[in-house]
């Protein structure tokens, strides 16, 4: 019996029970799909953290509290500490006191929520200075930045972010001028920004930019995240990082960190390149489960099909024949699996797109579909194995 017999068997038999047949594959489904999807959205968020950080400029310094060790390959090494948070004050100071830059930008981010007359929208709130605009990467879409006046009297103006506008303003209003009400206070929105995607922080679109003394009049906590500096010549950055740490000492001694740019998206990959690869792998437990299926499936098969094997055997059919036909069977549940377990993530990953960045990638699919085949030759060899081993002369007396 040659190999397009085998298949032709496989078929009739998986067409013959096609409800058990997609039952089984609905393990692999699930598993292929959750692996590309999962995989796609890590992929999409950790490009848009590095379009944003490399947007920024490579003369931007981040300050962060506390010690977070690169250890070399950018990412955050075992000795990493949480430092106590900065405060505006120190922004101000490092304002006064550095050489060589253009901006010292703080920036204070909480969770709030956002609301005008029946719509709602939980969202970030982030607080910065008049100077945000030369160190980020946000568009306004119409109106304008707070000025310094604003952000120095604490003034209740708003930029709110896409998803933000969109959602409270549903039928296409214009939102400059009108009031909304965040946390329960009163805010004015002065401007809104251009669709834009992942941030620092997430999602910058589900946004609203404020006054950092509003943002601390609004929630009582003077604690900065972050501090932006952005030196004036790329060539002095070493020079204005001693700078930065000589200046902090005093109070935080060596617990502080100053990153550049390429050290900042070594850390940001590192970490949602873990993450990414550890979603995907609690995704592949189901391809295993999804396999486990696949044995089980395979030997009640073989278990029904006992008579038919002895026959086939007793006619000259040889164990390699009865072999190839068992795993053949297991290998196309699997594969058949995979494949729309693909197109189910890949349409998933476009589905989400306009709310979270997915990215469906060719190492995503190659990986999940050799592993979905993968699992249909591992759990379809024993039952395959055991059903080539069939004594003919018992199998005919089986009933």
């Amino acid at each position: 019996m040659n190999v397009i017999e085998s298949f032709r068997i496989a078929l009739r038999a998986l067409f013959a029970n096609k409800v058990r047949s997609l039952l089984t594959m609905l393990g692999v489904i699930i598993g292929v799909s959750a692996v590309i999807l999962l995989v796609a959205i890590g992929t999409g968020v950790q490009g848009e953290v590095t379009s944003t950080v490399q947007s920024l400029g490579s003369n931007v310094l981040f300050v962060f509290p506390g010690v977070l060790d690169s250890g070399g390959g950018g990412g955050f090494g075992g000795g990493g500490s949480q430092g106590k948070p900065f405060t505006l004050n120190d922004s101000q100071y490092l304002a006064q006191r550095l050489t060589n830059v253009d901006a010292v930008v703080p920036l204070a981010e909480v969770s709030g929520t956002a609301k005008r007359g029946s719509n709602s929208i939980r969202t970030t709130l982030a607080g910065s200075t008049d100077q945000v605009q030369s160190v980020t990467s946000a568009k306004l879409g119409a109106g304008r930045v707070f000025n310094r006046s604003e952000s120095d009297a604490g003034s209740r103006v708003a930029i709110i972010g896409y998803t933000v506008k969109t959602t409270l303003f549903p039928s296409g209003d214009d939102p400059l001028g009108q009031p909304i009400t965040i946390n329960g206070q009163r805010f004015t929105v002065i401007g809104w920004n251009e669709k834009q995607g992942g941030s620092l922080s997430g999602n910058a679109d589900n946004q609203i930019a404020m006054p950092i003394t509003s943002l601390q009049n609004l929630t009582a906590t003077n604690d900065v995240a972050i501090i932006l500096v952005k030196v004036t010549d790329p060539a002095d950055v070493d020079l204005v990082r001693a700078q930065i740490k000589r200046f902090l000492a005093p109070r935080y001694g060596d617990q502080i960190t100053v990153f550049s740019q390429d050290q900042t998206l070594g850390i940001f990959n590192q970490l949602l390149g873990t993450l990414t690869i550890m979603l995907a792998g609690i995704a592949g437990i189901s391809l295993l489960v999804g396999g486990i299926g696949i044995m089980n499936i395979m030997l009640v098969s073989v278990s029904e099909r006992t008579r038919e094997i002895g026959i086939r055997k007793a006619v000259g059919a040889r164990t390699y024949d009865i072999l190839s036909q068992f795993v053949i069977e297991a290998v196309m549940l699997s594969v058949t699996g995979g494949v729309l377990g693909i197109l189910i993530g890949a349409l998933g990953a476009v589905a989400l797109s306009p709310v979270v960045p997915a990215q469906v990638t060719p190492w995503a699919v190659a990986v999940a579909f050799f592993f979905s085949a993968g699992v249909g030759v591992f759990f379809g060899v024993y039952p395959a194995w055991k059903a080539s081993q069939l004594d003919p002369i018992v199998a005919l007396r089986y009933e």
